[in-house]
């Protein structure tokens, strides 16, 4: 199946590496579905998708919100006809606190978006996907997804519970002709990395072996190839994508 048929939900579409994801499928020949809770930020992307000849269009989609899911993928379907993968970037960060001071507020909404709402999504990607055949699917896990950090115990345990859920869904569908693929990026260059003092941005860049954040489109590179035809046998794997800050 060439891009040009492809048609690829993504999550959190609106900004950082989601809108690298959505600007470099575009640019292949895929039709994209921008599900973010960011209007302004998602139909930015999509204009701009557009007026570069791409094929793009918005659905305000909480993915938290199991209807919003559903919601995501009738959009792909009515727009575009049909869904064939889908990228499951939307996610939250969390204050730089020790696992005592983490309260149940401030788990619970680490945990309803990058773990609960991941989880809504894969049921929903792999349902329809069981209903046409096969699909492929990426789910956006982090360094933090594969080992501890600092100050960042809700964080940790929902990357790690995304991790998990790669690998689980990728063995009970495999059979079906359905891929699961995560990748785990190290440090970013996102507007929430880029709106900290340049002082803690030069900190957290020397901690990288190559000394410096990671671009967007550098993970969405490695992101396009595991959706891709060209990763037609790699399922369960969770690739990082972090210039081997993971090997210190």
């Amino acid at each position: 199946m060439s891009w040009n048929d492809k048609v690829v939900a993504v999550t959190g579409g609106g900004s950082g590496i989601g809108e690298a994801v959505v600007k470099e499928l575009a640019s292949l020949g895929s039709s994209v579905v921008v599900a973010d809770v960011d209007v302004a930020g998602g139909s930015r992307v999509v204009e701009e998708v557009s007026a570069d000849g791409g094929r793009a269009s918005f659905v305000n989609a909480n993915v938290a919100d199991e209807s919003g899911v559903d919601a995501m993928i009738r959009h792909a379907l009515d727009t575009y006809g049909g869904l064939t993968g889908a990228v499951n970037n939307a996610g939250v960060g969390q204050p730089f606190l020790k696992l005592h001071e983490v309260s149940t507020a401030d788990w619970d909404r680490v945990h309803n978006v990058d773990l609960r709402g991941l989880f809504f999504c894969l049921r929903a990607e792999i349902r329809h996907f069981l209903s046409t055949g096969g699909g492929s699917i990426v789910n956006v896990a982090s360094g933090a997804g594969l080992k501890a950090a600092l100050g960042q115990a809700s964080y940790v345990a929902a990357k790690h519970g995304v991790v998990g859920l790669t690998r689980q869904a990728s063995i009970e569908y495999i059979a079906d002709g359905i891929r699961v693929n995560a990748v785990a990026p190290g440090l970013v260059a996102t507007p929430q990395m880029l709106s900290y003092p340049q002082e803690a941005q030069d900190a957290y860049a020397a901690l990288m072996p190559i000394g410096r954040a990671a671009a967007p489109a550098e993970i969405a590179h490695a992101i396009a190839w595991l959706l891709s035809d060209e990763a037609s046998y790699v399922s369960g794997a969770t690739l990082e994508v972090d210039a081997a800050y993971m090997q210190k």
